[in-house]
């Protein structure tokens, strides 16, 4: 009779990977670090354990939309008061701060779970192509 493998925290390693964020469109960038960030890429994955790698995402400056989402996809943030809604264009936000715009898209593809925060603070976005992980010696990432 089979066991079922179930990992434990001892049994988990977590890699260092670098992506290039010029290289893709948003979205399909976005579901490929969410894929790395839980873990669903290695042969020992269990949804209940936090078994995930670390994504160092560089040129998020650089990143590429298609069609009219530069003027037509908005966020919105409320203050919670009367009135509080604050809704800025992509365009906008890439000007601001173009990283809160990798994590956001990020942030939407992870289950909403316990383990949320500790996935997403494994992701480190910058805006050139300059990164404090070289120590890590992460492994680049090639999308096909």
């Amino acid at each position: 009779m089979l066991k079922t493998f179930s990992p434990k925290k001892a049994d988990i390693t977590h890699n260092w990977y670098l992506v290039d964020a010029s290289e893709l469109t948003l979205g399909r960038l976005s579901s490929r670090i969410a894929t790395i960030i839980m873990g669903k890429n290695k042969t020992n994955f269990s949804a209940h354990v936090d078994g995930g790698d670390n994504v160092v995402v560089i040129n998020a400056a650089q990143l590429k939309v298609t069609g009219n989402k530069l003027t037509q996809k908005q966020y919105h943030r409320h203050s919670g008061y009367p009135g509080g809604l604050t809704s800025l264009s992509l365009e906008e936000m890439m000007a601001k701060d173009p990283t809160k715009v990798i994590e956001n898209a990020v942030a939407g593809m992870l289950p909403k779970n316990r383990l949320t925060d500790d996935r997403m603070r494994r992701l480190k976005v910058y805006v050139g192509s300059e990164h404090a992980h070289a120590g890590q010696s992460p492994k680049k990432v090639e999308f096909k």
